[in-house]
């Protein structure tokens, strides 16, 4: 999955944009964002692969953004001005849409996103960034601990918290939580992305540890429920969606 944040400062087309990449199988929309100092701090905890961004923003364009960082993912532009197209290609960008536009040109935009990603990810091999676990990987990560180094097994990971710059690490095979000094991000980096996902600033969990959801909480056991937070509900839902049988 390529995992993308949605940036435009106008709420319709936000809503529409964030619709879009939740309809294309191989994209996953991760947050979405009304300015780029949003994006900026979201860019900071979260991995993300591509961004979908408007040109026209207030305090800082889209364009002025993508210039400020030194290590840009993959940047699809929208506008309704057609004139910023050159200046969109000056800075790699891998397409530009032009509004109003629909779900096939975001669609071909999509393709040429996976394209690129894929190119990148083929041509830097077992390198690629970022490392994600996937199903040829043995499920096993080493964590540093106070003076140890402990192994761990991935599928026994109920959820991890965040707590400022410690992660506790919860499992379901009775061993006591772990404690190691690691951000959110570079963990979130090494966990399988079908198997794992963040809900909430501070909790990741496993999807298959999901014992019910109620409201805006994620009930673990009978004595975890965690918060969604606002960032992380589309991807969730769009999660749940995937799997729901019902009317």
């Amino acid at each position: 999955m390529i995992r993308c944040l949605a940036i435009d400062d106008e709420p319709l087309a936000l809503k529409q944009l964030a619709s879009y990449i939740q309809k294309i199988p191989f994209l996953q929309l991760v947050g979405s964002c009304d300015s780029a100092i949003e994006a900026r701090r979201i860019m900071e905890e979260e991995m993300v692969d591509a961004i979908f961004i408007d040109i026209n923003m207030p305090d800082l364009n889209g364009m002025e953004f993508v210039k400020s960082l030194s290590a840009p993912p993959l940047v699809v532009f929208t506008t309704a001005y057609s004139e910023y197209a050159i200046d969109g290609f000056k800075v790699d960008a891998v397409d530009y849409l032009l509004k109003p536009f629909g779900l096939d040109d975001m669609k071909r935009a999509a393709n040429k996103v996976k394209r690129q990603y894929d190119l990148i990810n083929a041509a830097n091999g077992t390198a690629a960034a970022p490392a994600a676990i996937d199903d040829a990987d043995d499920g096993i990560l080493f964590l540093k601990t106070e003076h140890r180094v402990v192994r761990v097994d991935i599928s026994h990971i109920r959820y991890i918290e965040g707590m400022s710059e410690y992660l506790r690490i919860h499992f379901d095979d009775g061993n006591r939580p772990l404690v190691v000094l690691l951000s959110m991000k570079k963990i979130e980096e090494r966990l399988p992305r079908n198997s794992f996902m963040r809900v909430h600033r501070s909790y990741i969990i496993n999807l298959s540890k999901i014992q019910e959801v109620n409201k805006n909480r994620v009930i673990m056991d009978a004595d975890t429920y965690l918060p969604i937070g606002d960032l992380y509900r589309e991807a969730f839902n769009a999660y749940l969606d995937s799997k729901f049988l019902g009317k």
